[in-house]
Parts: C-alpha cells; sequence; structure tokens
C-alpha cells in the first residue's frame, strides 16, 4: 500500500484528523480578503468584455511575420484602445486579430491601410478583411445564462432544503456565489477577456462546485445521523470534521483529475490560437473556477454549516455533553498507568514474589493493587500472621 493511500485511510478511519471546523475563523478571513479584492477589482476595474458583448469592427489579416505591438501602436493612433491577438491555425497558418470599437467606413479604411502596412511585404488594405460585430448576441447569451443561474439556483436550494435540510441549502448557496465572486473578481483583476465561451464555463463551474460539496454534506448527513438521540461523545462539529476529514483525499483526487483536461484544453487554446478563442476562454474560467470551488466545499461550506446547527438548542447541549464526557475520559486515561510501566518484569514475576512488587511499585505511586475484597495485598515483609500477632 502507498504511502497516499495510508494516510488517506486513516484520515477516513479517523486516526489523523486536520481541526478544518475548529480554525473556521482563519478561513472566513481569507475568504473574506479575496471576497474583498474581488468586489473591489470589479467595482473599479470591471469586467473586459469581448467584442461578442460590447459590438465592434474585427480586422483580419494572414501574416507569419508582423509583431502584435506594432501593428496595436499603429492602429491606436486612429481608434481608442484597440485589441490585437494572434490566431494559429494548421490550414491558415498564423493570423492577425484586431478588435475595435463600431467604426464608420472612413475609420475603417484607415485601421485596414495601418493594419496592412505593418502585416509585412506584400500585404494590401485588400486583403485585411474586415467583419462587423454586433453586441446583440453576446447579451443574449447573457440573458438567458442569467435566467438559467436563478433556474439552477432555485432547483439546488430545493433539492438540498428537501434531502437534506435547508441549513445545507443556505450554505451551499453561500459557498457558491462565494465562488462565482472570486473567480470573476480574478477575472477582472487579471484582464482576463469573457466571451460568451467564459460564460459557458462560469455555468459549469456550478454544477462542479455544488457536486462537491454534496459529496461532503451527505457524509456529514451520515456521521450526525441520530447524535442528538443516542450515547455519544461527539459533538456535531466533531462529526462534521470527520466527515471532511474522510472526504478530503476524494476532492482531492477528483479535483486534480478535473484539472489535469482542463489544464490540456488551456495550453491546446494557447499554443493553436495563440492566446485566444473558445478553447482559452472556456479553460481560464474552468481552472479558476475547479480551484475555488475545491477550496470552498471544504473550508467554507461545511464550517458554515456547523455554525449554523451549533446555535440550535440541542447542538448545544450535545457540545456540552461531548465536552463532558471527553474530559472525563481523558482524566481516567491519565490516571490509568499500565501494568507494565509500573512493575519491572513480565506479570509472572521472578521468584515467584510479584505481588510484593506489585506492591511496593503501586505503593510509590499512590496505586495501590486491591484484592478480592477491595483489601490492599501486602507483600512478604508486611504480611500478618494467622493470629495476628507478630514473632
Amino acid at each position: 500500500m502507498s504511502a497516499s493511500n495510508s494516510w488517506g485511510n486513516r484520515l477516513y478511519r479517523g486516526e489523523v484528523s486536520y481541526d478544518f471546523i475548529g480554525k473556521q475563523k482563519r478561513w472566513y478571513t481569507i475568504s473574506g480578503a479575496l471576497l474583498l479584492v474581488s468586489a473591489v477589482a470589479l467595482l473599479v476595474l470591471g469586467l473586459n468584455f469581448s467584442l461578442d458583448f460590447r459590438g465592434g469592427s474585427q480586422f483580419d489579416v494572414k501574416s507569419a511575420t508582423a509583431s502584435t505591438e506594432t501593428i496595436k501602436s499603429s492602429v491606436a493612433g486612429i481608434v481608442k484602445d484597440p485589441s490585437v491577438q494572434t490566431s494559429n491555425s494548421a490550414k491558415d497558418g498564423r493570423h492577425i486579430v484586431v478588435k475595435t470599437t463600431p467604426l464608420n467606413a472612413d475609420e475603417q479604411d484607415k485601421v485596414r491601410t495601418a493594419v496592412a502596412a505593418h502585416a509585412g511585404d506584400g500585404v494590401k488594405p485588400t486583403d485585411v478583411s474586415v467583419t462587423a460585430v454586433s453586441g446583440s448576441w453576446g447579451h443574449e447569451i447573457t440573458d438567458k445564462a442569467i435566467t438559467g443561474l436563478i433556474i439552477f439556483v432555485a432547483l439546488v436550494m430545493l433539492y438540498l432544503a428537501v434531502f437534506y435540510e435547508w441549513k445545507m441549502a443556505l450554505s451551499g448557496i453561500i459557498a457558491l456565489a462565494h465562488d462565482l465572486v472570486i473567480t470573476a473578481g480574478i477575472y477582472a483583476l487579471v484582464g482576463f477577456e469573457v466571451s460568451p465561451a467564459t460564460v459557458i464555463g462560469f455555468l459549469t463551474i456550478l454544477g462542479y462546485s455544488l457536486y462537491d460539496t454534496v459529496v461532503v454534506f451527505d457524509k456529514v448527513r451520515e456521521n450526525t445521523a441520530g447524535l442528538g438521540t443516542s450515547k455519544t461523545d461527539q459533538s456535531y462539529t466533531q462529526a462534521a470534521n470527520l466527515a471532511v476529514n474522510q472526504t478530503l483525499i476524494r476532492s482531492l483526487n477528483t479535483s486534480l483529475i478535473a484539472l489535469i483536461p482542463v489544464a490540456a484544453l488551456l495550453l491546446a487554446g494557447t499554443t493553436v490560437s495563440g492566446g485566444a478563442g473558445v478553447l482559452q476562454d472556456l479553460a481560464l474560467a474552468l481552472l479558476v473556477g475547479i480551484a475555488v470551488g475545491t477550496y470552498s466545499s471544504i473550508f467554507i461550506a461545511t464550517p458554515l454549516l456547523a455554525d449554523l446547527k451549533e446555535r440550535e438548542p440541542d447542538m448545544r447541549a450535545l457540545k456540552r455533553k461531548a465536552a463532558g464526557a471527553q474530559a472525563k475520559a481523558a482524566a481516567r486515561a491519565e490516571r490509568t498507568v499500565p501494568v507494565q510501566e509500573r512493575v519491572p518484569g513480565s506479570f509472572l514475576g521472578e521468584g515467584g514474589d510479584e505481588l510484593g512488587d506489585v506492591a511496593e511499585a503501586g505503593s510509590a505511586r499512590g496505586d495501590v493493587p486491591r484484592g478480592p475484597r477491595n483489601q490492599p495485598v501486602r507483600g512478604d515483609r508486611g504480611r500478618n500472621r494467622p493470629s495476628g500477632k507478630r514473632r
């Protein structure tokens, strides 16, 4: 058995446990800082929407040697903030793609001339294709995505409330909102372009994030079943923390397996399309969302659920009861000293005088072994004679 399997089995059996829920203030602080940075980035910097959302003009020319920086500097003298990217195709080779705001016919001719002048020898303005892109399609995609998001959240809350409980539903939705805000904030902070493919990636994040959270919640429900009605020395928080430890390896393995093909998509999108295209847009959203979703299912959703449950009177009483039982068990374990530590040698003794040695060793510790009638067992040197008198 490998070391990782052994570690995972020990986590599942509870032999090794990490206090994820006990350190929830630390996780809340980290998430609060990330949410604050994300909110500031969204408000100050905003999202970099693609041409499909804002509309505009797109210029495309085939060139194997053109510099994107040179073309961008040339076009920037005509229009404000142009976007210049490369696109690679096995069939057509390398292309330069310039995206601008909506332009009239004269402005389009100027941009075509500027692009052709720096695209390489032999490239004419007529070789530069121009496409007018309307933002209506992107807005339509956004409206449908928002509608789908509302329906999705409503159905998920209903499912969790019916099959689990409303506190699990609330915790799961809060963790989901946490994932979306941080993912969008990273996009705004880094300046990634938001395209319709990015919106599809965001919707995919919703399903993945909730899947991982529901897996943990299912184990929490299993571990906490009957806590208030049966004899137990565990509180709800402790049982939930055990559930997180038991599903930790599964969550990490699932995330890793999901991230490998996503990273391959991102690599393919970067190398094949030269840093622009549907593959890269989709992979970026998935890569960030899966990582954030895995974090939230372990460090946010379950600790938040435990905090909500510990507010219930029954759970508070159970927590006090469990704390008392654990304190008593710890005290008994501290008072109990194994016989092997009290007396050297085997229990049978050496020379047939083991009981006397046990008595002397126990007397030194204040733990004198008792006989059948709860009387101290004396050694040979302190043994009373049958007559009760000493010779």
